[in-house]
């Protein structure tokens, strides 16, 4: 089966609103984003896997001033894996309250349930280098 364009409406409305909910300290509304056991891997950014909602908003109540000021995402692709299933890649971009920004890369398994769409699982990855920085000739 396609993916319908609802379904793709409703999965990047759902990426988005993490920024929304973070950034306007919802940290109450996690349980629209993620599943109960959503597994949040936050370990490139100095902050290990987080499990379920709770261990998440958690983390981000801990990071307190330190945390970004505005989550931006962006360059959503979505594959679907099964009728349920879906992976989605985006790009995200954090600014903190200095104006310092930095770039990270969202791999995120989102699943349909009665509840409708959720991220059941969300690995962030760092981007510190320019691609092909390291096969620039000398």
């Amino acid at each position: 089966m396609t993916l319908g364009v609802e379904d793709r409406m409703a999965i990047t409305e759902l990426i988005g609103l993490h920024g929304h909910l973070v950034d306007d300290g919802e940290l109450d509304r996690l349980e629209e984003l993620f599943t109960e056991d959503v597994v949040y891997d936050a370990s490139a950014l100095g902050h290990g896997s987080m499990h379920g909602p709770g261990a998440v908003r958690d983390t981000v109540t801990a990071m307190g001033e330190h945390g970004p000021v505005g989550h931006h995402v962006t360059n959503i692709v979505l594959t679907e894996v099964s009728d349920d299933q879906v992976r989605a890649r985006s790009k995200g971009i954090g600014i903190r309250a200095d104006g310092t920004c930095g770039s990270v890369m969202y791999e995120d398994l989102i699943v349909r349930g009665e509840e409708g769409w959720r991220i059941s699982r969300r690995t962030i990855t760092a981007r510190r280098t320019p691609s092909g920085a390291d096969k620039r000739p000398s």
